[in-house]
């Protein structure tokens, strides 16, 4: 369990709990003295929220140590990623409706472009739309490998999902992606003897899907991520007593909601203000919402400042419904940093804004942003700590010992 001691605690309630991810909200200024995008942003709801609530900073997995998405929300849902290692393909399999059973082993796509020398020249293929990637990955589908059954399926833009089941696959493999221009894709190598065979059934498969790609104008190129199987992971009914849910846009993201046995409300449109009225929909239904805003982080990564301060700005005016609600806890954060000067992931602590307006403590901060969170009166915590915190002012945590 992701704590042992919850379990023995839980008391029933009819309190609401909210779990609001901007993803890779963290960031850094421009220059010295600067802002960071959260801090430029026009927040007015979520600074009235930190004014009546409490700040701090997670830390997502230890001091110093960039996180991938995966492991990030595990830690923000309780699970220490370092105890529950989970690879990403199986959150994006999961997330697009495939199943990664026994004996099933998982990776995430990204078509990429390459040059003439085989050099990747763009990691994610100019981020072409779906309409565009869709077709290309029907193609991929027809490809046979003996021995095995391979399933692909387009997750979304340049992404995509594959599923290879057989007899005796396992997972420990290492990222086709270099994470750089100018090189090329490594091939997939096992990380310890029994994940060989799997690594040369996938390096086959990359072999007849470059077949495929080589016309492609764009997407002429692939590269895999985050390779595993199903990690079998205790679900938040039985660790803290909560019928859970998902809204997110992104299906790598209702993909990890799934491994901890969350349900996946399914809804049209793409927008803060689209995801908190799914949420209203289904209100009356769950005791945990976690609903998850995925442009911040892909602004960050493009090194658009003034686009992920307009993510935000967008989050902030569509707040009011999600208020309106009137959850008993809700937790703002980000699963990692994405500064857009780095333009990538980083290490850097995560700001949280914790509102419980019956059971919190104020603190002295008024607006929301990585320097108020500094001095906020939560302090800088290990991400997996949320969890225990809102069950507490929720009122689902009955006393320790006598």
């Amino acid at each position: 369990m992701p704590y042992d001691y919850v379990p023995d605690l839980l008391i029933k309630s009819n309190s609401k709990i909210v779990l609001l991810i901007l993803d890779g909200l963290g960031g850094l200024p421009l220059v010295p003295g600067g802002p960071t995008t959260l801090e430029a942003a026009q927040t007015p709801n979520l600074d009235k929220l930190a004014a009546e609530g409490t700040l701090g900073r997670t830390i997502p997995v230890r001091h110093g140590v960039t996180p991938g998405s995966g492991p990030a929300h595990l830690a923000l849902f309780g699970y220490d990623p370092l105890h529950y290692p989970v690879g990403r393909g199986v959150m994006e399999a999961l997330g697009v409706g495939l199943e990664v059973g026994p004996g099933a082993v998982a990776a995430r796509g990204n078509f990429c472009t390459l040059d003439a020398d085989g050099n990747i020249s763009d990691r994610r293929a100019g981020r072409i739309s779906s309409e565009e990637a869709a077709p290309i990955v029907e193609e991929l589908k027809k490809i046979e490998i003996k021995g095995v059954k391979i399933e692909v399926r387009h997750v979304k833009e340049y992404r995509f999902a594959v599923v290879m089941h057989g007899e005796g696959l396992q997972g420990e493999i290492d990222d086709t992606d270099p994470q750089a221009t100018g090189v090329k894709p490594l091939p997939a190598v096992a990380r310890d003897g029994g994940s060989a065979k799997t690594a040369e059934l996938f390096n086959q498969w990359v072999a007849e899907a470059q077949k495929v790609l080589a016309s492609q104008p764009k997407a002429n190129g692939m590269t895999l991520r985050g390779f595993g199987g199903d990690p079998q992971l205790p679900s938040y009914q039985d660790a803290y007593g909560l019928k859970a849910a998902c809204v997110a846009v992104y299906p790598m993201y209702r993909g990890v909601s799934k491994l901890v046995g969350m349900q996946t409300i399914l809804f049209d449109g793409e927008t803060p203000a689209d995801e908190f009225a799914a949420a209203a929909k289904v209100w009356d239904e769950y005791d945990f919402l976690f609903i998850h805003i995925k442009k911040t982080d892909s602004m960050g990564e493009d090194g658009d400042f003034d686009g992920k301060v307009k993510v935000i700005e967008s989050v902030d005016q569509a707040l009011p419904a999600l208020l309106a609600l009137k959850p008993d806890v809700l937790m703002v954060t980000g699963d990692h940093s994405t500064p857009v000067k780095m333009r990538s992931h980083s290490w850097h602590p995560v700001p949280l804004l914790f509102w419980a307006p019956e059971r919190g403590l104020p603190d002295e901060q008024t607006r929301f942003g990585e320097r108020a969170c500094m001095h906020g009166g939560l302090g800088t915590i290990p991400a997996t700590e949320l969890m225990a915190l809102a069950l507490a002012h929720a009122g689902r945590l009955e006393k320790f010992g006598a």
